[in-house]
């Protein structure tokens, strides 16, 4: 059996084991959310709002079920700070009386309460408060520093010697940013930004394959998160105007030939913002489609309302888990491939054109 053979049956376990393990945590998730126990009327079952639990951020941090445990809320308004345990505003609709406002919880938003108990929409607030999305990316970001420290530790004391355990995992993909990604899109200059791109890959990477993990933590999907992808295309955004050389911005602003001047500048300036904003999509659909169309074909289960759909369901998850993988490694590729793209055209100097990079 090839090595391409055995790294596919690995790659397929991985995505059975997944799978299963997101079934049958869904099970009881899905089974609970059916039931109200404040009510002796049965609730008709919403795939929507289970849906809508998984890929959206919470105050709370799932562990099994109803189960969670509660997180920092952090709110500023116009009355000042104020700090508390998101335990006191849960279950959702839980009005918690605070030092300057009174408070709720409406759809994973905080509000504020009036005196007359209404949501009070026109009340400034800013939510700062350690969210499941923070949480988890304060875990991964950590675990990102302890490995790479590591490694680098490593090859110092090691220097000139082959690279065991964790450093013969990382090095084919730290080679493969550099010689596939990295240098054929920025040629010479490509060193000075590839600690940006190995920290983008493996943030992405790592960060879509936990998502993937029912158990860690609780099935979170932060790069599902348009606020996270927004803020890495900020990043890209602001690294390539900030480099780009005189050859970029004439590009923009002299078009050739001249006479599409009143055409091409608008179009070259709207291109700079189109960018990173392709990236956000991009990333941000991909992985939020895949979460929510696995669950989907769980819930197909509740909604037939019986358990001859179940293997015909588990088995579209495994293979939808298997695709999701694969997704995870090439959305990560592509969005640091884009990355190293648009740096590369705005560094890119006109003598460059023809010379091969050794």
């Amino acid at each position: 059996m090839t090595n391409g053979s055995i790294l596919n049956l690995k790659l397929f376990k991985l995505s059975l084991i997944c799978a299963f393990f997101l079934a049958i945590l869904a099970l009881p998730g899905i089974a609970t959310a059916q039931n109200d126990t404040a009510k002796a009327t049965e609730k008709a079952f919403d795939p929507k709002a289970i849906i809508m639990e998984h890929i959206s951020d919470s105050h709370v941090w799932p562990v099994v079920a109803k189960s969670y445990i509660p997180l920092p809320v952090i709110l500023y308004t116009h009355k000042g700070i104020e700090v508390f345990s998101s335990a006191k505003l849960m279950p959702e609709g839980t009005i918690y009386q605070g030092n300057y406002n009174s408070y709720e919880i409406v759809e994973n938003h905080i509000k504020v309460v009036g005196a007359d108990g209404k949501i009070d929409e026109k009340a400034s607030i800013i939510d700062f408060s350690i969210t499941r999305n923070v949480i988890s990316m304060i875990m991964t970001t950590t675990l990102l520093l302890v490995v790479f420290l590591s490694v680098a530790g490593k090859y110092g004391k090691t220097k000139g010697k082959a690279p065991k355990g964790l450093q013969s995992f990382l090095e084919p993909l730290i080679l493969f940013v550099r010689d596939d990604i990295a240098m054929p899109n920025m040629g010479v200059k490509y060193a000075r930004f590839m600690p940006l791109l190995l920290t983008i890959f493996f943030f992405i990477l790592i960060n879509n394959l936990f998502g993937m993990i029912p158990f860690f933590p609780g099935g979170y999907n932060l790069t599902g998160n348009i606020a996270v992808t927004l803020v890495l295309s900020v990043i890209i955004f602001f690294v390539v105007n900030l480099n780009g050389n005189k050859y970029y911005w004439k590009h923009i602003f002299v078009p050739n030939p001249w006479w599409l001047f009143f055409i091409m500048i608008p179009v070259e300036i709207v291109g700079i913002f189109t960018k990173p904003i392709a990236l956000m999509i991009r990333l941000f659909a991909n992985i939020t489609a895949g979460h929510i169309l696995i669950l989907s074909l769980v819930s197909l289960i509740f909604i037939f309302k019986t358990l001859w759909v179940s293997p015909v369901s588990i088995v579209f998850v495994v293979f939808m888990d298997a695709i999701e993988l694969l997704v995870a490694f090439l959305q990560a590729y592509i969005f640091t491939l884009l990355g190293a793209l648009f740096i590369g055209m705005a560094i890119e100097e006109h003598h460059d054109h023809g010379q091969e990079v050794i």
